[in-house]
């Protein structure tokens, strides 16, 4: 899976989350900021980590929540943690 491959997935996962979020995205890129910019509270950020457990079939381990900042850490940390278990 590419980093392009993860990014759609993840703004897909963004837009079930809020219609607003997947849009910011689509604007900032990766540097957007996970809070200021797309606007996710802690029931969202809740809600972003289940899914792309749920779609991308990785556990979210060693990290808290608040370590992500911008999508990029997010992205990032997909790909560490689909290298680790061969789905990329």
């Amino acid at each position: 899976m590419s980093r392009e491959e993860i990014i759609a997935r993840l703004k897909t996962i963004l837009l079930d989350t809020d219609e607003r979020s997947a849009a910011a995205l689509d604007a900032c890129g990766e540097d957007a900021e996970l809070t200021t910019d797309l606007g996710l509270n802690s029931v969202g950020m809740l809600f972003m980590v289940i899914s792309i457990e749920e779609s991308f079939g990785v556990v979210f381990e060693n990290v808290a929540i608040g370590d992500f900042v911008t999508v990029r850490d997010v992205v990032d940390y997909l790909e560490t943690r689909l290298k680790e278990t061969g789905a990329l």
